[in-house]
């Protein structure tokens, strides 16, 4: 039971949503708001008692309310004494009617909520959302029905200092202890199994009225593992609403980068290198709102190709910090949505003497590890790294960023992809600059048997953004245009044109497909003129000059 402070113990100290041992500026507009479930013994229980400890949260279970409201007297506690003096369920509107009255309380209004296990029905549910009382998060532990009956079946308990202990897991500390020991009339392996299938019922009825804002969480770890994720999401919560305060306090107006659907924009100086901050944030956002949407839309296989002159393997300029950047920037927006994302980097291939890696990705996991993945957690609860392979693959991840997966020579990455994407099932799976065209082997090309599955393959991934720089025959400056397409628009190929204080890109032409080298040469010179029957001698002069 959570011992209730005054609500003036808190004034002044703790920040509705931030943690009570950090320094408290002016408290925020909103307090926290969340919603946990859990099957009986996922530790629900201890997680609720850590999140009300660090953030301070009024924790509300209906049955301590139930038991409170019928022990004072109150109008709610005698009805649903009724109830239950004749061995019936308490009604959802009674149950609702008692926490949406606790929920009114100023402690709650002041330091937030935790509402443990409820609602437990739709009815309960919508009810709720009748009165727009929604969560900021809905947490939802999940933990394999085997380890959830063998916690229960092995729980026993202390009747003198009132300690669970687990014959398995935590058995008493001596032999006296061990005598006195009881077991709950509920924890036999028939009424636990009973258990369970009432809570996943009544949680497939939850769910969906919450799934804009689930967070799946394998309780089958440690509790401090498994605190430090769900800590790290309410972290984020609290940021993003800080943040928003602090814009609207400053007068700026609110994010519009998710309304650039339809913006055509190209940034100028691209003959500059290396490119700017701000260069290199206009294509980030690019490449994150084009995947966002293809996401939206439930694509599921995805490829990125932006081939700016740092991002271009084939130059020299190449710079696999850049493309990093890239892959955080993008892997840490779906975080911030409480994604939890494999960044893959192609392992080693061949056997032996033969064995390694494309160079362009040498050191690159290094670097992963080694980078800035933001101040709330990122690592280890929503970015994770691994390789490419079927393998990889958890059941907590929610999607997969490969990076420049690429055959070497004699070496082809696809069979591994394919098992990765098999495993993943419906689960994104986002390519950034693939090179997934067969390599030469020692007798002069890759082995033939397949390749057409192989690049069927390949092709299977759908482009969401593509960028690519375009320059006259045989050489790499300075620059005739560019070709842009951003998911789910068209096509666009862009002049460039020099100006005297710089560059722009003019709009020459859109395809719904990827143009060819032949449509990309009209768009820019017009169509070839046939001469068919051309007159000769003086009269095709003429008609040349007419």
């Amino acid at each position: 039971m959570t011992h209730m402070l005054p609500v003036g113990f808190w004034q002044g100290l703790l920040l509705p949503c931030r943690a009570a041992e950090g320094a408290a500026p002016a408290r925020a507009e909103a307090p926290l708001k969340v919603m946990i479930s859990g099957a009986p013994a996922s530790g629900k229980g201890t997680q609720c008692r850590m999140i009300v400890e660090k953030y301070g949260l009024v924790h509300i279970s209906t049955g301590d309310l139930l038991r409170a409201e019928v022990s004072s007297g109150t109008d709610i506690g005698k009805k649903a004494k009724e109830y239950m003096d004749n061995g019936m369920l308490v009604p959802d509107q009674v149950v609702t009617d008692m926490v949406v009255s606790r929920l009114s309380q100023p402690d709650v209004r002041e330091r937030g909520w935790l509402l443990d296990g409820y609602p437990r029905s739709y009815a309960q549910a919508q009810s709720l959302e009748s009165m727009k009382i929604r969560p900021d998060i809905f947490i939802l532990l999940e933990v394999p029905d085997d380890n959830l009956i063998d916690r229960c079946v092995g729980r026993r308990l202390d009747p003198v200092t009132g300690k669970i202990y687990h014959v398995k897991n935590f058995p008493p500390e001596n032999e006296e202890i061990s005598a006195r020991l009881t077991t709950r009339s509920d924890d036999t392996f028939e009424k636990v199994k009973s258990r369970l299938e009432t809570y996943k019922q009544n949680s497939e009825a939850v769910i969906p009225t919450y799934s804009d804002l689930l967070n799946q969480i394998d309780g089958n770890r440690p509790v401090e593992v498994i605190f430090h994720e769900i800590e790290s999401m309410l972290q984020k919560i609290c940021t993003n609403a800080s943040e928003k305060k602090l814009a609207k306090a400053n007068g700026k107006p609110p994010d519009t980068t998710a309304s650039k659907k339809e913006w055509r924009g190209i940034p100028t100086r691209l003959n500059n290198i290396p490119h700017s901050r701000e260069i290199r944030k206009y294509f980030y956002d690019d490449v994150i709102q084009a995947t966002k949407r293809a996401i939206e839309d439930k694509k599921t296989r995805l490829q990125i190709d932006i081939n700016i002159p740092e991002l271009n393997p084939e130059m020299d300029v190449y710079r696999i910090g850049t493309l990093m950047e890239l892959v955080r920037d993008l892997s840490l927006t779906f975080a911030d949505d409480g994604k939890r994302v494999k960044v893959c980097v192609q392992g080693s291939m061949g056997q032996g003497a033969f064995a390694g890696i494309p160079l362009q990705l040498a050191g690159t996991r290094k670097i992963l590890e080694f980078m800035d993945w933001g101040d709330y957690g990122a690592m280890g609860a929503f970015i994770n790294i691994g390789a490419v392979g079927a393998s990889e693959v958890d059941k907590e991840d929610d999607m997969f960023v490969l990076i420049a997966p690429q055959n070497a020579v004699g070496n082809c990455i696809i069979d591994d992809m394919r098992a990765m994407t098999d495993a993943a099932g419906d689960r994104p799976v986002i390519l950034v600059n693939p090179r997934l065209k067969d390599m030469p082997a020692s007798s002069g090309v890759m082995q033939t048997m397949g390749r057409d599955v192989r690049l069927q393959y390949a092709a299977s991934f759908e482009t969401c953004y593509s960028f690519r720089l375009l320059f006259y025959a045989g050489t790499f400056y300075p620059i005739m245009g560019a070709l842009r397409m951003a998911y789910p628009n068209k096509y666009e190929i862009f002049r460039r044109v020099d100006e005297p204080n710089g560059e722009k890109y003019d709009l020459l032409a859109e395809f719904t497909g990827n143009p060819t080298a032949d449509d990309i040469t009209n768009a820019f010179v017009g169509p070839k003129k046939k001469k068919e029957n051309a007159p000769s001698g003086f009269w095709g002069f003429l008609s040349g000059i007419l």
